[in-house]
């Protein structure tokens, strides 16, 4: 799995990855379980790879990301 998001792209999903999750403790009701979509980018941004990235052939990371 080669890296395609960047280190900006990387803080910003794991900045509103995690304001998404605080959703969960914030909202009552059945409307709080939306916040669970914050673990998408949380998780693409641990992991440096986006697949929706791959599909298009898009690249955030430039010439400074490695290949794994």
């Amino acid at each position: 799995m080669t890296q395609n998001v960047g280190m900006i792209d990387r803080v910003l999903r794991v900045v509103v990855g995690l304001g998404l999750l605080s959703l969960v403790f914030v909202l009552e009701g059945n409307l709080r379980w939306l916040g669970l979509v914050g673990l998408v980018p949380l998780v693409t941004g641990a992991f440096s790879f986006c697949p929706a990235y791959k599909l298009i052939g898009l690249s955030t990371c430039g010439q400074s990301c490695q290949t794994k």
